[in-house]
């Protein structure tokens, strides 16, 4: 019996990206590369990148003494029922980080969390479950990052930024910092667009584009 499996949940773009991580992971720590798996439901090769190819149900049945699943799965309501599912089957999420990741001081990342390489995180932030950091994202000082955020490639948040539960921060985004008492905020499950400058607080649930950034909505209905 294998004393732990891993496996990246979803082997797509993202998951292709993320199995370097975890090899990486396996050749520091000595495991045999056996241990690990891509988990889809989808696709149906058998081995993607090297790496053996299950559905869920047949990983789940798989002997060992415990079992740890990474989410590279971008859709952070997806993201999210899966982090249910795993821990009610009594699966561990497991963080992955590049070992060129930055952390400078204070900083606390819940489980679950994908670190693509070049991640800068500064000092004083607070990250919640399952973020995923795509290469080259920026989070500066006193910054509070909620559950299932991603932030896509290049993002750039200044400091004294706070962004709510399941946003999605577009690529080459930039979020211009707030201050001590009166943070910016990135309303729960808002959709910064790629290449946006975002100088104020977005409301939960909207969607800004451009520079400045400006509601996709407001756009909409100025239009009608």
């Amino acid at each position: 019996m294998a004393e732990t499996l891993y496996a990246i949940y979803g082997a797509s773009g993202f998951g292709r990206e993320v199995m370097p991580l975890a090899v990486n992971y396996f050749n520091k720590k000595g495991i045999d590369r056996g241990c690990l798996f891509f988990i889809d439901d989808g696709i149906s090769e058998d081995e993607v990148n090297g790496c053996k190819v299950v559905k869920y149900s047949d990983f789940k049945k798989l002997n060992s003494d415990s079992k740890k699943v990474s989410l590279a799965i971008a859709d952070s309501r997806t993201r999210s029922k899966l982090a249910d599912l795993i821990e009610n089957d009594g699966m561990k999420s497991w963080q992955l980080k590049h070992e060129n990741v930055v952390e400078l001081f204070d900083v606390s990342i819940k489980e679950g969390a994908i670190l693509c390489p070049f991640v800068t995180l500064t000092s004083n932030i607070n990250i919640g479950k399952c973020f995923h950091a795509n290469i080259y994202s920026y989070v500066a000082h006193d910054c509070r990052i909620g559950d299932f955020v991603t932030f896509a490639p290049g993002v750039k948040c200044n400091g004294n930024v706070v962004v709510e539960d399941h946003a999605y921060i577009g690529t080459g985004a930039v979020i211009k910092q707030g201050t001590p008492g009166r943070p910016l905020i990135i309303g729960e499950g808002a959709v910064v667009g790629m290449g946006a400058v975002v100088t104020r607080s977005v409301l939960a649930g909207d969607t800004v584009i451009g520079n400045p950034a400006k509601s996709l909505s407001r756009k909409n209905l100025r239009s009608k």
